[in-house]
């Protein structure tokens, strides 16, 4: 142990921190000070209490204050969707607190039913963490994040952390002391930190962030219980609720209209200024339109690809201060947004500030900037790292990675001085408790330092233990551990292999879910998962022997002057209590220096933010997620940007979008659909009557008559499907492409069909609903697809349940047709914006009136529009015809299109498929008829019906063709093209066995042709028989 100053002031040398520089009078660095007074508010105490809340819950607001359930009630005003609100506190205090709820309410409720019964397992509210130990601290520039490790039992199954949101970084936790349960104390935290590796360990360890300075705790030995909410994603919303608060105190631009409901709409201010722009940058070679007044008119839709409704969309985006454009699904919502990029850049002046789009996920996003690329190399994303690697290269983090820029005046060089200094300090503060010390007792001189001990005790404890140590051996062994010689032993937490036997946990989380929420954490370099900085390991090696006896220590034994007359079983005990005043006094200045490290942590982001302002100053387009509006906020806010344009406005709630309202906004493009998928609420209650957080802005100002323009081309399906769509939007008008689309194999003419049972539908043990034979029925069909040609990659299936995309994953999974095939199974829910060849609908429910999801528009206008050129559904017809739209819709297939049996064209055959899904067993892609067609050899084909063309059959009969030496060739077809220059015929390239069907994208590897030239070519295939039972042999 290393000798210990005395009397350690680190309240002093903490007060002594160096302050941050002022910023120079220069209007170049007014970014610095923006920066400065977003993050540092003058200290104001507001009058409402909403504006004063923190940035994370309290533990009083997730245990609750009153004794009566009753009253424990939250009183929240509704989001005003029908007319304008009374002003702008209220629409922002009415916001606040509805996203407040959403966010904190399933830890408080998960909290409750911990509380309620302490030995639960998990369930559908709550995941519950045991033997939860603090094992180490790293100091890292985002602030002090301590590290735990962690029992899973209470889970019952072994955790897939590769697929599960558990504990991912973001989210939002309670611990308890294990022997308390929420009884009386709750500490919240944040994880900080969630490596894949780390929870891989037995035991698994994450690390978090105290909400507070005053709620750390450090304790190695001390037990908690930990709890976390399964449903909710607390990261997504703490910025949006801080912007929300930070809007209060500003201008607000645009609520004349936002809250208001002003209807008269005027042109930006800019526009206004100089009404002018070059639309050339769309009309190619057209001189006349280099000059186009906005204010006076709209030149006539020029000849091309473009249709009326894009042409009307896009002057509205260039002219209206709020514009609002609804795109049907395939209408080219992003196109037109793209159109108006394209002409705000090429008419924008020297020294403007960036453009800002934004969209509602990564995936969105990326796809945008991809487009924007194409035509502007200045462009920066924020946020997450993209899995586009040429987008990958323009993002703020690696830009910033080859910049050697220094900002004058800036705060970092400020920030990471007193970022070493705190951190010197407090490994200081906890360096007894390293894993160096683990194996003895905390040394006697520390607690004479504390004033735990007196000098006179400390030499006592010396002059007893000289009788007991040898002399070679004085002052390598403290006096204290002499003293207490056996009333001590080790402390250790034992993890047995408690998930041992258990099955895998289900996945909770769609892969595409899961990458969100990953990219929605913002960590954004590629050691993202780790938590980086000084790791100061904590450790704890022994305790009493009997740590029952503490409770019964006669109080006067501490102070006695000389501790060698306290009785030996006593000692353990005694030292118990030293420690544990000890460690509330260590824990009282860690806390203290806490709060110091919190402050300089968030100089440190202004130090960062004002290193980026000079990067994304000469930028022309800046990207970000909806999330990132807020969570870069004071950031953008710097860069005075008047230009703000949002893709899938209709799918966020309300408060992120006001949050783009920037003091210095001058113009919002909103584009979106608020009849495909509304904004995502953790909290159902808060969905639809009578509060509706899930209601969008973009819904709100469209149901409320303020200007929008409807797009009404659509490129996307065929009349056949676009049909469907006719009870939702009326008549949508169909691009000529559209009409060209290629059928499917297997289905003849048949772009859709509803395939109606009756089969039942269950309820898995987390509640979401699947149907078995229906899951079967719908594998059987896929392969059939498979089996007649259709790629593996033009096949999506969609269901309105996750229960049942678990369910249609774990059948294909297990099939061994399917093995190694990345299989599209997705919800409806996580499929906005995207689209496939072939969408397979999966309805599930068939039990009576209530069809849940099913019955919500939105979210079959999203199911219906996603198939390019054939769509088929799988559903009880009945039970959904009890929804008005299904009715609708199930009226428009009736007929042809819509059955109990399922029609199939095999080969050259109609086949109608009967309800039992073993029935797939004898359609392997064709029936039993002979073919008999005429192969290139001049045999005819031997194989049954089949849908694959005669150009991948290889003949396997005898060769009657002459070589051009005179011999006859006596080698069957399929393999005397092996030299086949030196044939009087040619043959083609690649060749299936009889009785074989060639995949492309099968697991065997075999030879299935020749090479003109006798080289053997290789190709993977899968050999599949197609013996079958002829279905019309009676």
């Amino acid at each position: 142990m290393k000798p210990r100053k005395q009397k350690r002031d680190l309240f002093l040398r903490t007060s002594r921190l160096s302050e941050p520089p002022e910023v120079p009078k220069d209007k170049k660095n007014h970014a610095c000070l923006e920066i400065r007074n977003y993050l540092f508010p003058q200290d104001t105490e507001d009058s409402e209490p909403w504006l004063n809340r923190p940035e994370l819950p309290s533990s009083e607001e997730i245990m609750g204050t009153a004794d009566d359930a009753d009253e424990d009630f939250v009183d929240l005003a509704p989001n005003n969707i029908f007319g304008p609100w009374e002003s702008k506190s209220a629409y922002l205090k009415a916001h606040y607190e509805l996203l407040r709820e959403d966010a904190v309410a399933p830890l408080r409720d998960a909290v409750a039913y911990v509380r309620d019964d302490p030995k639960m397992m998990d369930n559908k509210v709550a995941s519950i963490y045991e033997k939860v130990h603090i094992v180490g601290v790293t100091c890292a520039s985002r602030g002090l994040g301590f590290r735990i490790q962690f029992s899973t039992h209470r889970a019952g199954k072994n955790i897939a952390w590769e697929y599960s949101k558990r504990l991912i970084t973001g989210s939002l936790v309670a611990l308890s002391p294990a022997d308390d349960s929420f009884r009386t104390k709750c500490v919240v935290a944040v994880v900080a930190s969630r490596p894949l590796e780390s929870v891989k360990k037995r035991p698994p360890e994450i690390d978090i962030f105290f909400a507070k300075p005053e709620d750390i705790e450090f304790d190695p030995q001390q037990e908690w219980l930990m709890v976390e909410a399964k449903d909710g994603y607390y990261e997504s919303v703490r910025h949006t609720m801080m912007a929300l608060q930070k809007l209060s105190r500003e201008e607000f631009p645009l609520s004349k209209h936002i809250c208001r409901l002003d209807p008269n709409i005027e042109p930006p201010e800019y526009v206004k200024e100089d009404p002018r722009v070059d639309l050339q940058a769309v009309i190619d070679g057209c001189d006349e339109v280099s000059q186009v007044d906005l204010l006076a008119g709209w030149p006539a839709l020029p000849f091309g690809d473009r249709d009326a409704t894009q042409w009307e969309a896009l002057h509205n985006m260039l002219s209206k201060r709020l514009s609002i454009i609804q795109g049907p699904p395939g209408t080219g919502k992003t196109y037109v947004s793209v159109l108006a990029l394209k002409i705000l850049l090429s008419n924008m002046k020297p020294n403007e500030p960036p453009i800002i789009i934004a969209s509602q996920t990564n995936h969105a996003l990326d796809q945008l900037l991809r487009l924007v690329s194409l035509f502007e190399e200045k462009y920066v994303r924020l946020g997450a790292r993209s899995s586009e690697p040429g987008i990958k290269l323009r993002t703020l983090y690696t830009i910033r990675k080859n910049d050697s820029s220094v900002v004058s005046g800036g705060v970092m060089t400020a920030a990471s001085l007193d970022y070493r200094r705190l951190t010197k300090e407090i490994a200081d503060l906890l360096e007894p408790f390293s894993s160096e010390h683990a194996g003895v007792p905390l040394p006697s001189e520390l607690f004479v330092e504390y004033g735990l001990l007196t000098e006179a005790q400390l030499d006592s404890l010396k002059q007893g233990a000289e009788d007991w140590i040898s002399s070679d051996q004085e002052g390598a062994v403290d006096p204290l551990a002499t003293w207490l010689g056996e009333e001590i032993v080790p402390f250790e937490v034992h993890y047995a292999e408690d998930n041992f036997g258990f099955e895998e946990d289900e996945i909770d989380l769609e892969y595409e879910q899961l990458k969100e929420l990953e990219a929605e954490q913002g960590l954004e370099d590629d050691g993202f998962e780790y938590l980086r900085g000084r790791f100061l390991y904590l450790r704890e090696g022994s305790c009493s022997r009997n740590q029952s006896f503490s409770h019964v220590l006669p109080s006067n034994h501490i102070k006695f002057p000389d501790l060698w007359k306290v009785k030996a079983e006593f000692r353990g005990s005694m030292y118990d209590s030293l420690r544990q005043l000890l460690k509330a006094k260590i824990t009282k200045q860690l806390r203290a220096l806490a709060s110091k490290y919190q402050k300089n942590s968030k100089w440190a982001q202004a130090g960062g933010w004002e290193l980026d302002h000079m990067i994304l100053r000469s930028a022309k387009v800046i990207g970000m997620t909806a999330t990132g509006l807020s969570k870069y906020r004071g950031l953008v806010s710097s860069l005075k940007p008047k230009v703000v344009l949002i893709e899938e406005a209709a799918e966020a709630i309300e408060a992120p979008i006001a949050a783009a309202c920037f003091n210095s906004l001058q113009h919002l493009i909103l584009v979106g659909d608020h009849q495909q998928l509304r904004g995502h609420c953790t909290v159902q209650d808060l969905e639809g009557d009578p509060f509706y957080l899930d209601v969008s802005m973009f819904e709100r100002l469209v149901n409320n008559k303020m200007g929008y323009v409807t797009l009404r081309r659509q490129r996307r399906m065929p009349p056949e499907i676009r049909q469907l769509l006719t009870p939702i939007y009326g008549t949508l008008e169909d691009h000529r492409s559209v009409l060209l689309r290629p059928k499917v194999v297997g289905m003849g003419d048949r772009r859709s069909f509803f395939f109606s049972h009756d089969w039942p539908e269950s309820r898995d043990n987390l509640a979401s609903k699947y149907n078995e034979t229906e899951a079967q029925m719908i594998v059987g069909f896929f392969i059939y697809l498979l089996q007649n040609g259709v790629p593996v990659h033009d096949i999506t299936v969609l269901t309105f349940y996750n229960g049942q995309r678990k369910h249609l994953l774990n059948l294909m999974k297990r099939h061994p047709f399917l093995q190694g095939l990345y299989l599209k199974v997705v919800t409806v829910d996580s499929y906005q914006g995207e689209e496939n060849e072939i969408v397979i609908l999966s309805m599930v429910r068939s039990g009576g009136d209530n069809i849940g999801f099913l019955s919500i528009e939105n979210r079959v206008c999203v199911a219906l529009s996603r198939a390019k050129c054939s769509f088929y559904i799988f559903g009880n017809a009945r039970s959904a015809s009890t929804s008005e739209l299904w009715a609708q819709v199930l009226s428009i297939m009736k007929g042809q299109r819509m059955g109990s049996l399922l029609p199939l064209t095999l080969g050259y055959c109609l086949v109608l498929l009967s309800v039992n899904p073993s029935e797939w067993e004898y359609i392997n892609g064709g029936c039993l008829r002979k073919c008999g067609e005429k192969l290139d050899c001049g045999h005819l084909c031997s194989l049954k019906c089949h849908s694959f063309p005669h150009s991948r059959v290889a003949c396997d009969k005898i060769c009657s063709k002459r070589w051009e030496c005179g011999h006859m060739c006596r080698t069957p077809c399929a393999t005397q093209h092996a030299r086949a220059s030196e044939m009087s015929t040619s043959s083609p390239d690649v060749w299936v066995g009889i009785g074989d069907l060639l995949l492309d994208d099968g697991e065997f590897t075999g030879t299935c042709g020749k090479e003109q030239a006798g080289k053997e070519k290789k190709h993977t295939t899968r050999r599949m028989s197609v013996s079958l039972l002829d279905p019309y042999d009676d």
